[in-house]
């Protein structure tokens, strides 16, 4: 996704992301179905993965990240978001899909994304979701939230992905982004407007509670991630 504080508003990569909320909704649907539990990962696995395909620096990163989950593992859950939030906002640098992948929209896998340490919105967001829940933060308290992202105070707006963490059914959600890198509740982010969200188990519509749809995963884009992580060694058995 665009950054909002660096492209104007008349961007390509602006009317790109505009576009595909659009494809997205018309989609119907999105799902996780390999997290309907919790995240199984085979750390043998992702070592590997890592160095095939980023080397030894990778697996630095990797033992990284896989530190913090085992420092993070029985904590508050406030500090496993704050911890997991402030990892991956700091390791990874925010750049357009096709500055690191040569493509115009591309949902990579945190395995991808710590790898070349560089991502847009959702795999900032898609590294959070998953390291929350290897940490076992149950999956409906989670959301992938598709937002319009206000800029400064104009009425430009960007379209965004952030996380939302719901510490009860219809609670207000705690936002965890990569633009404002504090987690903030969701009515202190005034500049956000939400679209949908959605997790493994449901998608839905703005700020409803009830979801509108079964995540069936026909977003290709969100069901070729899913397949990669389970080859890199994200999920056992997947």
């Amino acid at each position: 996704m665009s950054n909002p504080s660096r492209h104007g508003p008349a961007s390509p990569g602006r009317r790109r992301c505009l576009a595909m909320l659009g494809g997205l909704l018309a989609a119907g649907a999105l799902g996780l179905h390999t997290a309907d539990s919790q995240a199984r990962i085979d750390r043998t696995r992702l070592r590997d993965s890592m160095r095939q395909q980023y080397g030894e620096g990778g697996v630095s990163v990797l033992e990284e990240w896989l530190a913090m989950l085992d420092e993070l593992r029985g904590a508050a859950v406030d500090a496993q978001l704050r911890g997991v939030n402030d990892f991956v906002n700091r390791r990874v640098r925010w750049l357009e899909d096709p500055s690191v992948w040569e493509q115009e929209d591309y949902w990579a896998t945190p395995l991808e994304t710590l790898g070349r340490g560089a991502g847009d919105c959702e795999d900032f967001t898609i590294a959070k979701y998953v390291s929350l829940r290897e940490l076992e933060v149950p999956e409906p308290q989670l959301r992938l939230i598709y937002v319009k992202a206000r800029i400064g105070r104009s009425d430009i707006t960007q379209a965004h992905m952030v996380l939302g963490y719901y510490a009860s059914p219809g609670a207000e959600p705690q936002v965890l982004d990569n633009l404002v890198t504090s987690i903030t509740p969701a009515s202190l982010r005034t500049d956000l407007d939400p679209l949908f969200s959605f997790n493994g188990s449901g998608l839905w519509a703005g700020g409803s509670g009830q979801s509108r749809a079964d995540p069936v995963a026909r977003l290709s884009r969100w069901r070729s991630a899913i397949d990669r992580m389970r080859r890199q060694g994200f999920i056992q058995g997947g």
